[in-house]
């Protein structure tokens, strides 16, 4: 099965899965640090923001390794395009964009707002899905399996909403 907008097929699921928990272990047995991309986030933020929230120990402790990480994110991302023959940027939203005919500023406000809530929804969660389903999850942490079932059960709701409902 082809990726949403790449031609080149996804790794199989257990590889991918292996790469992960290596990774996750990495960071915890040589680094004693928690694999989580908001935090990398914050990171970024503290250097823009100069409020006390972003200027914590917590956060500004792990810029020397979170920073590279979130960098290596999206520098990951441009090459795994460029290897697979390149990307274009598109205004496309495939059946939600038939089903509701957005214009640009309607769309860009409509990822403005979902971002938002995923913003939120972070900070309620006291962290990422991320940081939550797979270091939380792999250390029985009870907070982030709840935090893993309200991020499932909010997707297939929105999914069930959006496909059953708005795009029937």
């Amino acid at each position: 099965m082809p990726l949403l907008l790449f031609p080149s097929p996804p790794w199989h699921w257990a590889l991918a899965g292996a790469l992960i928990a290596a990774i996750t272990l990495l960071l915890l047995f040589v680094g004693n640090k928690r694999l989580g991309v908001s935090s990398g986030l914050e990171d970024i933020c503290s250097f823009a923001i100069q409020n006390t929230y972003f200027q914590r120990k917590a956060i500004t402790s792990g810029r020397n390794w979170r920073l590279p990480f979130v960098a290596g994110l999206f520098l990951g991302g441009v090459l795994s395009a460029v290897l697979a023959g390149g990307w274009s940027p598109t205004w496309a939203l495939g059946r939600f964009d038939t089903a509701l005919g957005l214009g640009h500023a309607a769309t860009l406000g409509w990822m403005f707002v979902g971002g938002l809530f995923v913003g939120v929804g972070t900070r309620l969660a006291n962290g990422c899905t991320s940081g939550h389903g797979i270091f939380g999850l792999s250390n029985f942490e009870w907070p982030s399996l709840v935090a893993v079932i309200t991020f499932m059960l909010g997707g297939i709701i929105t999914t069930q909403l959006l496909y059953r409902v708005i795009l029937h």
